[in-house]
């Protein structure tokens, strides 16, 4: 078993393990993951050293909430780091419809309520599905245009008049340790610093080897309000593991001709891709975990050797020259 680091949450009393287990993949919507093997993916986490868990009602519509409690209620609570997320209420069929293109393991589809009433519905359905008595950390899921489009700003305003009560309820009577927003943008994160106190974010796929926007606005403001970040998707959807997709989608012709520059100088230093994006965000103070979501064991077995991998400094020197990296993002040492 390995010994990751840890690293504290924010201002609060949690520490979170370097890599944490991401659980998306364990909803089986994307690719067929049955309970089994979702269960076996959480034990192996487990036997390898990973103490922080992230999921969510909308992976899997309930599968993978259901596959966590299952796989870890039998461990000592206090040793290991659980985050979920609201803002999806899961409704049956068929007061809802099926989501296109996504399989549906239990027969639910969301609805999105980002209100008080809503907050605390969703936690108290969680708990449910997982078997559990304790959330640590909550993250409020997919608020922003990138998600809702022009329906954001009335969504937002839910959250921010209604919704955020809920979360400083729910905090302030120790029913969770840490609040936060879990998203696939930075801007909307920026325009919750506005008004909110926040523990962490979960940002997935904006702060990797392939993308370091955030480093000129989002991390130095979380430094400053002392947020942590949880990076989600440090593999940007597999692009950076040698896969064709990119943000869920197959990657345009752009991103792959940057992956494949940026993989050219790993190569020349006997390195594999996938080694120095696991590794390259943790460089960054303001990060507190990545969270990779593995498709099975054996994948989640392959990141940790990944992520132990020595890279030497010359890597990361060859691409700031070549312009591959943000001139002033931080690197592994």
């Amino acid at each position: 078993m390995a010994e990751f680091a840890k690293r504290r949450i924010g201002p609060t009393s949690l520490e979170v393990t370097v890599l944490g287990l991401g659980c998306a993949t364990l909803g089986g919507t994307r690719i067929p993951v049955t309970r089994p093997e979702a269960e076996a993916i959480v034990r192996a986490a487990w036997e390898g050293g990973v103490r922080y868990v992230d999921a969510a009602p909308y992976y899997g519509f309930g599968q993978a909430e259901r596959a966590v409690g299952d796989a870890l209620r039998d461990e000592p609570r206090d040793d290991w780091v659980l985050s979920t997320k609201v803002g999806r209420l899961l409704r049956p069929f068929p007061q809802v419809p099926p989501e296109p293109g996504r399989r549906h393991p239990l027969p639910f589809g969301v609805a999105y309520d980002y209100s008080y009433d809503g907050i605390m519905r969703s936690v108290e359905d969680s708990l449910q599905r997982l078997g559990l008595a304790r959330i640590d950390i909550l993250y409020v899921h997919d608020i922003g245009r990138y998600q809702h489009g022009e329906a954001h700003p009335g969504l937002m305003r839910t959250l921010r008049e209604s919704g955020y009560r809920a979360l400083e309820t729910l905090k302030n009577s120790g029913t969770v340790k840490a609040i936060g927003i879990g998203v696939n943008e930075r801007e909307v994160l920026l325009e919750a610093l506005e008004w909110g106190e926040w523990d962490a974010f979960l940002l997935a796929g904006r702060y990797t080897l392939l993308e370091q926007g955030p480093l000129d606005d989002l991390l130095p403001l979380c430094l400053a309000r002392g947020t942590s970040i949880v990076v989600g998707g440090p593999l940007n959807s597999g692009i950076l593991a040698g896969r064709d997709t990119w943000n869920y989608r197959t990657a345009p012709p752009d991103v792959i001709a940057r992956v494949d520059a940026i993989r050219a100088v790993c190569d020349s230093h006997g390195v594999p891709l996938p080694a120095a994006a696991l590794q390259f965000p943790l460089a960054h103070p303001a990060v507190a975990a990545i969270i990779p979501g593995p498709r099975d064991a054996e994948e989640f077995d392959a990141n940790v050797g990944l992520l132990q991998y020595p890279i030497p400094a010359a890597l990361w020197d060859d691409l700031r020259q070549a312009k591959l990296l943000h001139p002033d993002v931080p690197t592994p040492a």
